[in-house]
Formats: C-alpha cells, sequence, structure tokens
C-alpha cells in the first residue's frame, strides 16, 4: 500500500505521521455489488480508492435511493466517517460497483492528523466544501429539473465512465441512480427509443444519438 501516492498531503506529513498511517491504514478488496460503508458502520474513516469505482448514495426509509456521486481511483470519501469531522451528520451508504480496492484509514487516526496537522485540516475542510457542492447541485437537479434532462444526462455520464455507447444497466438500476420509481424509467426510455436516441433492450441501453440526448440533457449536465 503505497500512501505517498495518493495522499496529496502526504509530504507535508512528518515522519512520525507518515509511520502512523503505514501502521495503521489498511487495505479491503470489495467485488462488483459489495457494501463498503453503511448499516451499522455509522464512522467507517477515511476512504481512499485505489482501484475501481464506489458509488455513494442515500437511502430512504421507504427503501428509495438516490446517487450522490461516484468515487473513481484517487478518490476520497469523507461521509464514510462523519465523526471524524465536527458537526457533521451525512448517513450515506457506499457500494462496489467495479471490483475494487479501497486503503481505510481509520477515524481515530484520520482525527489525529487533523488536529496536528493545519495542512491535512485545510484538506479535509476544502474536500467537504468541495463534496457539499456536487450533493447541493444534485439536490438543485431532483427538486427543480425535469426528469427526461436528468436521465440524459445520466446516460452520457454512463457512456462516458464506461467508455461505451452500449450500457448494461437495467431500469431499475437507472431508478436507484436517480431516485424515482422504475416505471418512470421505462415510460421515458420508451419515448427516447421513439425519437431514436436510444435503442433499449433487456438489460441494457444503446445510445444512438448522443448530440440529441446533451440538447436534452443540456439544464443537467456538468
Amino acid at each position: 500500500m503505497v500512501l505517498g501516492e495518493y495522499l496529496p498531503f502526504w509530504n507535508k506529513l512528518t515522519e512520525k505521521q507518515r509511520m502512523l498511517l503505514k501502521e495503521k491504514a489498511r487495505e479491503a478488496r470489495f467485488e462488483k455489488g459489495m457494501l463498503v460503508h453503511g448499516g451499522v458502520d455509522g464512522c467507517s474513516g477515511l476512504l481512499l480508492v485505489t482501484a475501481g469505482q464506489l458509488r455513494v448514495f442515500m437511502l430512504s426509509d421507504e427503501g428509495r435511493e438516490l446517487t450522490l456521486y461516484r468515487l473513481l481511483e484517487r478518490d476520497i470519501c469523507l461521509f464514510s466517517g462523519p465523526c471524524m469531522v465536527k458537526n457533521i451528520q451525512f448517513d450515506v451508504t457506499v457500494e462496489a460497483e467495479q471490483d475494487s480496492v479501497v486503503s481505510v484509514i481509520p477515524p481515530e487516526v484520520y482525527k489525529t492528523l487533523m488536529e496536528q496537522s493545519a495542512v491535512v485540516s485545510n484538506f479535509t475542510n476544502e474536500l467537504m466544501a468541495s463534496r457539499f457542492s456536487d450533493v447541493m447541485w444534485l439536490m438543485d437537479q431532483v427538486l427543480n429539473k425535469k426528469m427526461d434532462g436528468r436521465l440524459a444526462a445520466f446516460l452520457l455520464e454512463e457512456g462516458r465512465l464506461n467508455g461505451s455507447k452500449e450500457l448494461s444497466i437495467t431500469h431499475e438500476q437507472i431508478a436507484h441512480h436517480l431516485g424515482t420509481a422504475r416505471e418512470v424509467v421505462t415510460r421515458l426510455l420508451r419515448l427516447f427509443q421513439a425519437d431514436h436516441l436510444v435503442k433499449i433492450t433487456r438489460g441494457s441501453v444503446e445510445l444512438l444519438d448522443e448530440r440529441g440526448l446533451e440538447l436534452l440533457a443540456a439544464d443537467s449536465l456538468r
């Protein structure tokens, strides 16, 4: 586990602080679909993705999901360790979207680093502000934007993440990402297909007209 390649503040730490991280951080491997954080694990600590892709989402009391953001290689998740940051109570679930390798820094270790190092504290505040900005943008999308535009934007994002115009994804999975019902997704995809924007088959969606999807998703693209 080469933490120095992934933590931007590594070179600003003392030798003692680096040794603390090397001794306490652990590597965890997750197969696609496995739970990384959530449920009874209220404060897992800081998650550093060294390979793969994770999905961070909220889960309502009724069981409806809403994807907040994805974590790719070199990304860091702070919301998995709310006990590390004062006055932050943010209940999220993290799952592996691909086979993934994650370095886990225990919450008490990261709290110690924040207390000892202004560089780590500033990095944490900046990352937290960035994540909250992502979440606020998403809330604006959910509250104020039309679902057809959000769906078009999601399909384009999936295509870019996977490097393919053919997406292996079900209507139910799309609904989980967007925080809506499967029936809504199915109805909109059929409309998209009628307009020759996509081709839908069982368990997959093929993007036929990316430019058309971009026009539809104009208010929901980042």
